[in-house]
């Protein structure tokens, strides 16, 4: 039986720059949504009233806006 997918919203609360390679890297920091008067944010806060998710990439094409919100969608992987 297959797990459906988990979806969460979070914000891009820091980002900071490395120039550890060639390319760079560039981490990113998001916590989960938690603003009760938004009421998408409220269904969200319920099911995940706090969380965080780093990454470190170094591809140019991805990029993510300081402060703006995303949808994390957690899928699990087949075997």
């Amino acid at each position: 039986m297959s797990t459906p997918t988990t979806r969460a919203k979070f914000r891009c609360q820091s980002v900071e720059s490395f120039s550890v390679s060639p390319e760079g890297q560039r981490a990113y920091r998001f916590t989960a949504e938690y603003d009760t008067s938004v009421p998408e944010e409220r269904r969200y806060a319920k099911y995940t009233p706090s969380g965080e998710f780093r990454i470190v990439v170094t591809n140019p094409d991805v990029s993510f806006e300081l402060g703006a919100s995303y949808y994390l969608d957690i899928t699990p992987v087949e075997a």
